[in-house]
């Protein structure tokens, strides 16, 4: 096992996303923060972070949530008021 070291940050993420993140998060049985290193260092290699049974979950957790955002949105989405919500 490696040894790292954490820092705590302040990530302000889209509402929707935190939830979808969350859920998945549980249906996996790990921490929100262990599945954003996971998918942090999946894609930093150009892989999948998720097999074809948790992105159907995925899918699932996204509809109950209403959570219509892309990957193609990523650069084009911004903040309602300002970015103060």
């Amino acid at each position: 096992m490696k040894m790292i070291e954490r820092v705590q940050t302040g990530l302000r993420l889209e509402r929707r996303i935190i939830k979808v993140l969350k859920a998945t998060a549980e249906y996996l049985d790990i921490s929100m923060a262990e599945l954003i290193e996971a998918m942090a260092l999946h894609a930093f290699e150009g892989k999948a972070p998720f097999s074809p049974q948790t992105l159907a979950k995925i899918a699932q957790i996204k509809a109950v949530y209403d959570l219509d955002l892309t990957a193609a949105d990523s650069h084009q989405i911004s903040e309602e008021g300002g970015g103060h919500g």
